[in-house]
């Protein structure tokens, strides 16, 4: 777990826009 590399809020919010807004996969309903 040492290769995990956190983003600081400024480097985040750098990035963000680029991020996909979807998802892809099937919808979700319910995972009960």
């Amino acid at each position: 777990m040492a290769d995990l590399f956190w983003l600081s809020d400024e480097q985040w919010v750098v990035i963000e826009p680029f991020m996909p807004k979807n998802q892809p996969g099937p919808e979700r309903n319910d995972d009960r």
